[in-house]
């Protein structure tokens, strides 16, 4: 194309003559010759995070324990929070304003439906789910389908089915996932994981792994008094219950109450197990299978559980034995190792495998790089594209030897399971729970 004709006064058919657009032209040279003053926070510099570098986040479900961990990851400096998606109004609410005060403006934006913030908002890169149990899976999955990483609080799944779907969501979409075992990132429960793993206590042979000391094993069928539905806008009960089967609302379920239930609960053994086998099989490099053997016991609890890998190493479900929550023990033929929540140090059998596992734990950092904290090793993770430390295979594995330890209490019978198939050994009835149905349209 050529450019505008000039006609016989020297000016363009645009109505711009010669000396207009010479002027323009040194105008706009002066503007390049000027230095361009760029606030430092735009460029990361003095502390500050510049903004393409901040990872921007939303919440989905964030109730008490969301909130905690919010609070935890609120203060990366490379961490913004934009948007909330909850179906309760004042779990919005609420959750808007903690957002907005810590941000120092009103942008936090609500949503009744966490698809559709996920699905309106490209600028979301990962997500804080901490809804109720029966939810991780479900919105973890369509999360990693819409293309955001994902933090999910545990347990991470409700049945073997939900977490190899959560295993082949994350790696065919490509996306981080880390679950909330963060004692997996914590210096002295990591201290005898190494400890454990590198032979410094002999041959491992039995692992004791701390269940909730409250609740029981059997989960609960029935149906709580139906009360008042509130208003939609105020609470979405459809949503609410998701994938479960459908049941009257009562405002107690809301409020926690849903645990202790099994169309929304793992039992006592979920509720710390998901911690704890975790942090048992990171100590006997068993992050990649499950166990495959597992000896009913006659309580209500399944404390005193034994249940045993392949390589022969036991580990022993326990409801006691420690000076706080979520403890682990590891007992090898040259010594013995434990730490629970509140321990400075661990527990060990002898004074030199205290300084042993403090070498160690440095060696752990500087060899993988991985941060001692959780929600740190994520955000790591989300920029650098590498696997967390409680990656979907861990989140998986674990979860499966919880799943099969309450199938096991609830069959009331020992069963045995074949972690490469993912399910039990010729044992149709025990193989009815490796699923659960699920209800339209929340299927995955």
């Amino acid at each position: 194309m050529t450019g505008p004709v000039s006609n016989a006064e020297g000016r363009a058919e645009t109505g711009q003559t010669r000396r207009d657009c010479l002027k323009t032209a040194a105008l706009a040279g002066a503007a390049f010759a000027v230095p361009t003053i760029v606030p430092a926070s735009a460029l990361g510099r003095d502390g500050t995070v510049a903004p393409s570098e901040k990872i921007v986040m939303a919440g989905i479900g964030l109730g008490p324990r969301g909130q905690y961990v919010l609070d935890w990851m609120s203060p990366e400096k490379d961490v913004r929070f934009v948007a909330i998606a909850d179906v309760q109004k004042s779990r919005r609410d609420e959750v808007k304003a903690k957002i907005d005060k810590h941000n120092g403006d009103q942008d936090c934006k609500t949503y009744a439906d966490f698809e559709e913030m996920l699905a309106t908002r490209p600028d979301i890169d990962a997500v804080l789910i901490a809804t109720g149990d029966r939810w991780h899976s479900q919105a973890a999955i369509r999360a990693m389908r819409l293309g955001k990483d994902v933090y999910s609080e545990k347990p991470s799944s409700m049945t073997v089915a939900e977490g190899r779907a959560v295993v082949e969501t994350a790696k065919r979409y490509g996306r981080v996932y880390q679950t909330g075992t963060q004692r997996l990132s914590e210096g002295p429960f990591r201290q005898i994981i190494e400890l454990s793993r590198q032979g410094k206590l002999g041959k491992i042979h039995t692992v004791r792994a701390h269940i909730a000391p409250w609740d029981s094993a059997d989960l609960s069928y029935a149906w709580l008094p139906e009360e008042p539905l509130p208003p939609k806008d105020e609470l979405n009960w459809d949503a609410w219950l998701g994938g479960c089967p459908w049941r009257p609302f009562n405002s107690s379920y809301t409020k926690g109450g849903w645990r202790g239930h099994y169309d929304f609960h793992t039992s006592c053994i979920g509720e710390w197990g998901a911690h704890t086998f975790a942090q048992g099989q990171a100590g006997i490099d068993a992050l990649d299978t499950s166990a495959v053997e597992y000896g009913y016991v006659k309580n209500v609890s399944g404390d005193g559980m034994v249940t045993t890998f392949a390589s022969g190493v036991k580990m022993i479900l326990q409801r006691e034995g420690w000076r706080g929550s979520c403890g682990m023990t590891f007992e090898g033929t040259e010594g013995s190792a434990s730490c629970a929540d509140g321990y400075e140090k661990p527990d060990v059998s002898s004074p030199a495998l205290a300084a042993e596992g403090e070498r160690l734990l440095a060696e752990y950092v500087e060899k993988t790089g991985k941060p001692m904290n959780h929600v740190r090793d994520f955000f790591n993770c989300v920029k650098s594209r590498q696997e967390t430390v409680a990656n979907p295979e861990v989140m998986h594995r674990t979860m499966s030897t919880v799943h099969a330890a309450n199938v096991c209490m609830w069959l009331r019978r020992d069963v045995q399971f074949d972690p490469v198939r993912e399910e039990f050994v010729g044992d149709a009835e025990a193989n009815r729970f490796l699923t659960r149905a699920q209800r339209a349209p929340w299927i995955i």
